[in-house]
């Protein structure tokens, strides 16, 4: 006899909540017919879907979110780098204290186990009795998780070793990989055993799906644009799947629902008032500039410098999205400024390495700032100027430090953020020593020092 599978599956919705009520009401109508036909459904998110940009993910710290996956009757997600290292562990532990479905990453570990709240795999059973193993991992972003008090393992081998511990116990192996589009190839070529690999992270976009050898590959985009639908044809006296196939449905083409506007002002309108708290007093305006320093980026790098101990600063302009207001400043007024998952870094690096730099952000300054910049988590429109507070190149191409000439052999420390030490901009940053400060956000930098500032009493 034919069972017919239905695995519905979103990723990388980063909060995006525009067409969330249609792809809640897509999800619960469809489970909701499959079942009264006996066909199985299961509906996946395969990680990415908190982003602390948004109001309201900032406020309930991700739980906000939660809720909305439990309303959509989600059966199982993964965690994506938003959920793991967007997050202090604290609040990790905690996010999905009140989910009503399976979390299941399998290369994420804390004292040597899997932490509570997740299982390395999940198996499933249908209403016929077709045993499904779901197995999951993230990406391995270790620079970030070490600090942050968790174990992050090379994700193939651990899937590879899962899937041979399941392997024999199951019909049919699904993966919730959020690892990208390249690593998704790599698994479906060593662990053939895997019949459908749901990816994520990379974003891309597979609009029937892509087979490696006999493994169906599927990719959703972004921001809640697509939901992907996945058909398993399995017949049970053979044993063997008989057909599968995916495609992705557009969400904009989806029937629009009731007062969906009002469903994402209202979130807006929540996280603003949660986070309407006093945080500082500001004694006058800080004005933001794209294209050259201002009040705001000589308050942020003061505040900056002070928080890494470091002797000097670098960073874009194009960070600030606000302004911060003369009066009263609230985590709401900060969060609007400064929206990103950034984190500040230390580099360790010689006065000649840091000559260097310095000539390579000048160089830039004519073709950098009105860059957009996609993904490393920024969250703005464009790059803007580099501004530089501590060290500077004068006339003679000499690095003055600290109103000091810079020695060619000392090290010196630069601050700067995360995003400009993946290779994109500084290619040599990759490979100098660096200390990743976590997990304070450069908004939670500005907030202390607006506190300090306060405490010193600058008025």
């Amino acid at each position: 006899m034919l069972e017919t599978i239905h695995l519905y599956h979103t990723n990388d919705v980063h909060s995006h909540f525009g067409y969330w009520p249609r792809i809640q009401k897509l999800l619960t109508e469809r489970k909701e017919w499959h079942e009264e036909v006996g066909d199985s459904c299961y509906i996946f998110d395969i990680g990415d879907f908190i982003d602390r940009s948004h109001v309201y993910t900032e406020a309930t710290a991700g739980k906000g979110n939660i809720q909305m996956l439990n309303d959509a009757q989600y059966d199982a997600v993964t965690i994506g780098n938003n959920e793991g290292i967007t997050l202090s562990k604290a609040d990790l532990n905690e996010l999905y204290h009140d989910a009503k479905f399976d979390v299941i990453v399998g290369n994420l570990k804390t004292e040597n186990k899997n932490p509570e709240w997740a299982k390395p795999f999940k198996i499933y059973t249908t209403a016929q009795g077709i045993k499904i193993g779901v197995i999951a991992a993230t990406a391995e972003f270790r620079t970030y998780y070490e600090p942050l008090g968790w174990t992050i393992e090379e994700p193939l081998p651990v899937l590879k070793n899962i899937v041979n511990e399941i392997h024999p116990y199951v019909d049919i192996l699904l993966c919730m990989s959020h690892l990208g589009i390249h690593m998704d190839e790599q698994l479906a070529i060593q662990c053939p055993e895997i019949d459908v690999i749901f990816g994520s992270h990379t974003h891309h976009v597979l609009y029937e799906g892509k087979l490696v050898g006999d493994t169906l590959l599927t990719g959703g985009g972004k921001f809640g644009f697509f939901v992907g639908h996945t058909e398993i044809q399995f017949d049970d006296r053979t044993n063997k799947i008989v057909s599968k196939k995916t495609e992705l449905y557009r969400t904009s083409d989806l029937p629009p629902v009731d007062e969906e506007e009002q469903f994402e002002l209202e979130l807006f309108q929540k996280g603003k008032m949660l986070l309407s708290h006093p945080v500082f007093e500001a004694d006058h305006y800080l004005n933001k500039e794209w294209y050259h320093h201002s009040a705001l980026s000589r308050f942020f790098a003061k505040g900056l410098l002070q928080f890494s101990k470091a002797d000097c600063a670098m960073f874009n302009a194009g960070i600030f999205l606000k302004d911060i207001p003369k009066g009263t400043v609230t985590a709401f007024d900060v969060h609007q400024c400064l929206p990103h998952p950034i984190n500040a870094c230390v580099i360790e690096l010689t006065g000649k390495e840091l000559k260097e730099t310095l000539e390579l952000a000048q160089q830039q300054s004519i073709e950098w700032p009105r860059n957009e910049v996609k993904g490393l988590g920024f969250r703005g429109v464009v790059l803007g100027k580099i501004l530089t507070y501590g060290c500077s190149l004068n006339s003679a191409g000499e690095v003055i430090i600290n109103g000091e000439k810079a020695s060619n052999v000392k090290v010196y420390k630069l601050v700067t953020l995360d995003m400009f030490t993946f290779g994109y901009f500084f290619p040599e940053f990759k490979n100098l020593p660096k200390t990743y400060l976590l997990p304070q956000f450069l908004r939670d930098i500005l907030m202390s020092y607006g506190k300090l500032y306060n405490k010193n009493d600058h008025h």
